[in-house]
């Protein structure tokens, strides 16, 4: 009994420091990724001048009205006045131009974009004009997804059960009309889900999308988002940082201005009590909301700003009595420290004569690290020629069978014009290049190995023992040549792949199945193979 709760207590602190060690990483790429933030708006800023340009150049309508539509799907989660002011003049366009289906479009989505901006009258308005009986069966999706939005933004502002109720009636219309292996189906399906409280199935769909997606798709963050509220649901706190995080990378590569994930970080870090990681990102999100004009999203962070700069502001003011405090200690502490260093500047008369004493040992000292760093200096530019011409050698001899094998080609070209049969005869035969390939690999092995004898060994000590290698004394397998290229600094997957004749995929599997055989951290061990033969891999 005692065994069982040992281990049951041993493989919970793993799962803490795992799940732990997971945060951290994520919080440090989120740090990286609001430092960037700027960088990433200034590339779709310039993105939108670029569509702009080519808009104010063409006046053919086709064209104006698909630019048009472009710079709609820039601005609608970034910045949603300039979107309905374009969807104004593409649905202007598409008008004048007696395109029903497409005119339908551009209603919808200004109705969309109403809504979020809070304009939920004239939204109304504009979705009840559309005759449902004559609505193109492409546009099904996007007309029950708007009125999705436009019930949910409304129960959200006026805190209406029965929109709430609406919503999740049209999401099951909107299901019935999505293809069912689309991303959009199985978002809407975990909302669903998630809303009627079979969380469990939710969370197995968006961990399967999250695992299909990547921080490019702009729906990765409504997934991770939706993960975070299972977990905020479930009281998790760890998790919800996690998923929340992701959600919030997503949202800032991509420039998504109309984000929750900004808020609900805020809130975990408040209830954590990092009130300066959760006043960060409150004021983030409060300024992302007022730029996008977004009206629900101002609101829901209104709620919380006030919450979390009171806090934040009665920490500043302990911070400043703190602060008060330290500055008498200091003080005093100056006081003491002035007579310490009158009674210290009597002593140092004392101690010139040993003073000179150890300037000179000093200068002898200085003398004999030159020579030694001299030294050094040598022993690395003779590695680093030594290293650069191995790689030189070896990039010969490759070049050396690819004319070979170009020769070869000519020579069958000629034999199947019918000249010199036996030509072709010799052609046909790839003893010669194999013959080189071996002769050179064997050289290569031979030559490598004595430059670094103790390569095998050392790679060896870097897997689990159950996975280390045995070769041939003198020779390389295939896995050991990939590294003993890395270690000489071909690093690149497409040289190496030149090099040993495999194909890319090959190559890659390769290094990846031998760094899942790594007894220590996966990330450094590259950087330990190019330490092999160094001072400092010892």
């Amino acid at each position: 009994m005692n065994i069982k709760l040992l281990f049951s207590i041993l493989f919970s602190c793993w799962f803490f420091c795992f799940a732990q060690t997971n945060v951290d990483s994520v919080q440090r790429e989120l740090e990286q990724t609001l430092r960037n933030s700027e960088r990433f708006e200034q590339h779709k800023l310039k993105r939108i001048e670029g569509i702009k340009n080519r808009l104010r150049r063409n006046q053919a309508i086709a064209q104006r009205t698909d630019l048009l539509f472009q710079l709609i799907q820039e601005y609608r989660k970034y910045q949603i006045d300039s979107a309905i002011s374009y969807t104004r003049q593409y649905k202007d366009i598409l008008e004048q131009q007696d395109d029903p289906v497409r005119t339908n479009q551009a209603v919808i989505l200004l109705a969309r974009l109403l809504s979020s901006a809070g304009k939920f009258i004239e939204s109304e308005n504009l979705l009840d004009k559309i005759n449902r009986n004559n609505l193109a069966t492409t546009l099904l999706p996007t007309y029950f997804d708007a009125f999705t939005e436009f019930n949910s933004h409304y129960g959200q502002s006026s805190n209406t059960e029965q929109y709430f109720v609406r919503s999740e009636v049209y999401r099951d219309s909107l299901l019935a009309v999505l293809d069912s292996s689309s991303l959009d189906y199985n978002i809407a399906l975990a909302t669903k889900y998630l809303f009627h409280n079979e969380e469990d199935k939710a969370k197995e769909i968006l961990a399967q999308l999250l695992r299909r997606t990547t921080d490019k798709q702009p729906e990765r963050a409504v997934i991770a988002y939706l993960m975070g509220i299972i977990y905020k649901n479930a009281g998790e706190i760890e998790k919800q940082l996690y998923y929340f995080s992701i959600s919030a990378i997503t949202d800032i590569k991509q420039v998504v201005k109309d984000n929750a994930s900004l808020q609900s970080l805020a809130l975990c870090y408040y209830e954590l009590g990092d009130i300066d990681r959760a006043f960060v990102f409150i004021q983030k999100a409060i300024d992302d909301a007022v730029f996008s004009n977004v009206r629900y999203r101002t609101l829901e962070n209104s709620s919380f700003y006030s919450i979390i700069n009171a806090s934040f502001q009665e920490k500043e003011a302990e911070q400043k009595r703190v602060l008060r405090q330290n500055l008498i200690i200091i003080s005093i502490l100056t006081v003491l420290l002035i007579a310490v260093l009158f009674i210290l500047y009597q002593q140092i008369k004392k101690l010139k004569i040993a003073r000179v004493d150890l300037h000179n040992a000093n200068q002898s000292l200085q003398k004999l690290n030159e020579q030694l760093l001299s030294v050094n200096t040598d022993l690395s530019e003779a590695n680093h020629i030594k290293e650069e011409y191995i790689a030189q050698f070896f990039d010969i001899c490759s070049s050396y069978i690819d004319k070979i094998e170009e020769q070869r080609a000519a020579i069958r070209k000629k034999f199947t014009q019918g000249q010199l049969d036996d030509i072709g005869k010799m052609l046909k035969s790839q003893d010669v290049v194999k013959h080189e390939l071996e002769d050179l690999y064997r050289n290569f092995d031979v030559i490598f190995l004595n430059l670094y004898p103790s390569f095998i060994d050392d790679f060896n000590m870097l897997l689990r023992p159950e996975e280390r290698m045995a070769t041939n004394k003198g020779e390389l397998n295939t896995e050991l040549r990939i590294f003993a290229l890395i270690r000489l600094g071909i690093t690149d997957s497409a040289k190496i792949a030149s090099f040993l004749r495999y194909s890319l995929r090959t190559v890659y599997n390769y290094r990846v199945k031998v760094r899942n055989k790594v007894a220590g951290s996966k990330d450094e061990f590259e950087d330990k193979i190019r330490d092999i033969g160094t001072i400092r891999s010892f």
